[in-house]
């Protein structure tokens, strides 16, 4: 178990892909509600790809 995560920078960020476990992935645009997300609090782990498409992959602890 990690004690300490890497902060999230989520400016450039349009997109959150939330896998849910047992395949289906849930997607959110974030416009507008990106300062209700605090994915440090989260089980998980994160695939950054905000750089090249502006989406970010939330996978949660037992689907990740």
């Amino acid at each position: 178990m990690k004690l300490f995560y890497r902060p999230i920078d989520l400016r450039g960020v349009d997109t959150v892909i939330y896998h849910l476990p047992d395949g289906p992935a849930l997607a959110l645009r974030l416009d507008g509600i990106k300062e209700y997300f605090d994915f440090e609090t989260e089980f998980g782990h994160v695939c950054d790809t905000s750089d090249i498409d502006g989406v970010l992959h939330f996978f949660p602890r037992g689907n990740a």
